[in-house]
């Protein structure tokens, strides 16, 4: 490694940020470079560990060591040549992903782990700023033809991997413009959007075609896609919010955090947004769908939050941003430990209490709440919530069961709520259930790992649709490897150039 001592030499350190009190007053990125000193530094601390475990953290397999290697030679072209082998998007991970590599350094058995996604998100700009990073036009078209359904994360990383092979890619998005979750998604001040339209831009000079506005299964023809198209990839996430079906949910008041996230964006991107109220996805033309425009906002109202995950914290930021009277979030769980015990051993996924910049800026977090009832005032508007505190049994250092706490139930103001539980599955409505495409018990679409292909012949699912509510980095993850399968069916089963993140691992190993 380029300084062997570094981890003894070094700790770990974040970027500076932007006071809170600076940045609540925009919704720009924050988070500011590292100096070249502090750079060099936190990549030298990369240890010569005789197992980089941080391989088997992060799902696309990302050959970490070496590229943290290159950056503390500031050679910056290796560097990116290492990075983008295997990740398609390293903007989008090193700004949103939560690092699941880092948790699997093996310096964390005993120190703060590397600072992996910083020093990943540094080697994709400093690559930008250097020219490094340009349109991979294929030599040769193959004469096939490929159409992505979805042009969030998944879909990206299918469509960028088929174009390399040779075939010809068209994304169709139902949206006014391409990202799916990278843009009406996630609140800017974590990811601006100048950077996914700056990738969008090379991918259509790579040759890529973005139809946007384009509703397959509503507004185009399912059976036009499948008569034009050699293979199709269903890439459209999981995008039916998980609902909370208690007294009062109809009130004026009450919405799902997805919608209010995805309007806000709009919003910032002075564009106009329009509100979907049934969790089903976005409504691209207020007078198609007949429902009146209404503008959520917390601006002087008491919020809570219900849900403890990257949703919920996105809607604490928003709602800070907007001026709220107070942010509460609930968490049905209880509160989980800041530091690994023996039910979360090294290298292990840990369960531990996550602070967010946005918790940073304010918010009265709670855990083992239980909300149950929504609470109205004469005129349909939430004015109430009703809650009880829960008592958790753990079972293996993990929560097994509750019981409610009768005697904590209590009423907290509220005039907004927002739901962010989660997701449930994808959207079943339109080509879903128009070309009865199969299903597994979770209601994701039908797909095994071996081939990404559904129970009709052509058609492949990659992502969120397939795997279930999950990372951008596992995203991705699934778009690369479903391209390489879409690969091997348009070449008869002939071997795929597309290399899989097994070949790359099996090759650092050896």
């Amino acid at each position: 490694m380029g300084k062997p001592t570094g981890f003894k030499e070094f700790t770990r350190e974040l970027p500076d940020k932007e006071p809170v009190k600076d940045r609540l007053h925009h919704y720009k990125e924050f988070v500011h470079r590292y100096t070249d000193e502090k750079l060099n530094q936190q990549a030298g601390r990369c240890m010569d560990c005789g197992v980089p475990f941080c391989h088997h953290g992060c799902p696309l397999g990302n050959v970490i060591p070496e590229f943290n290697d290159a950056v503390y030679k500031q050679d910056w072209k290796e560097a990116y040549d290492i990075l983008s082998s295997t990740n398609n998007f390293p903007e989008f991970t090193g700004r949103i992903c939560p690092a699941p590599c880092e948790t699997a350094c093996v310096l964390g058995i005993n120190q703060p782990a590397i600072t992996i996604e910083e020093i990943e998100k540094h080697i994709i700009e400093i690559a930008f700023d250097k020219g490094f990073v340009k349109p991979r036009k294929p030599n040769l078209r193959s004469g096939k033809k490929v159409a992505v359904i979805g042009s969030g994360p998944a879909g990206l990383a299918a469509a960028v991997q088929l174009n390399y092979a040779g075939h010809s890619v068209t994304v169709f998005e139902r949206d006014d413009a391409p990202g799916g979750l990278l843009r009406y998604g996630i609140p800017d001040f974590k990811l601006e959007k100048w950077v996914v339209d700056r990738r969008i831009k090379l991918m259509e000079e790579e040759g890529i075609i973005f139809k946007c506005l384009a509703n397959v299964g509503v507004n185009v023809s399912v059976n036009d896609v499948l008569r034009e198209f050699n293979a199709i990839v269903l890439a459209g996430g999981s995008t039916t919010a998980r609902n909370l079906f208690i007294p009062g949910r109809e009130l004026n008041g009450v919405h799902f955090a997805m919608d209010f996230l995805k309007q806000n964006n709009k919003r910032v991107a002075e564009l106009t947004p329009t509100l979907s109220i049934n969790g089903e996805g976005d409504i691209h033309n207020i007078a198609e769908s007949n429902m009146l425009y209404e503008d959520v906002t917390a601006t002087g109202k008491n919020v809570v939050v219900i849900g403890g995950g990257d949703t919920g914290s996105d809607c604490v930021g928003t709602s800070n941003r907007h001026g709220a009277a107070s942010v509460t979030q609930f968490e049905l769980l209880p509160k989980p430990p800041e530091e690994r015990n023996d039910f979360m051993p090294w290298p292990s996924y840990p369960m531990l209490l996550k602070t967010t910049s946005s918790h940073e800026e304010g918010a009265n977090r709670q855990w083992a709440v239980a909300t149950k009832e929504f609470i109205g005032d004469e005129n349909g508007k939430l004015k109430a919530l009703k809650i009880v505190d829960l008592e958790w049994k753990i079972v293996d250092g993990r929560p097994a069961q509750f019981v409610e706490i009768i005697e904590s139930a209590r009423e907290i103001p509220c005039e907004l709520a927002l739901l962010a539980m989660g997701f449930v599955h994808p959207q079943h409505v339109g080509f879903i259930n128009d070309l009865g495409i199969g299903l597994d018990e979770w209601s994701n679409v039908k797909a095994s790992e071996k081939d990404y292909r559904t129970n009709i012949s052509k058609i492949f699912t990659a992502g969120d649709m397939r795997r279930g509510q999950s990372l951008v980095v596992w995203a991705i993850s699934e778009g690369r490897e479903c391209a390489r399968k879409v690969d091997e069916f348009l070449n008869n089963n002939t071997p795929s150039i597309l290399e899989s993140k097994d070949s790359i691992l099996q090759f650092q190993i050896a």
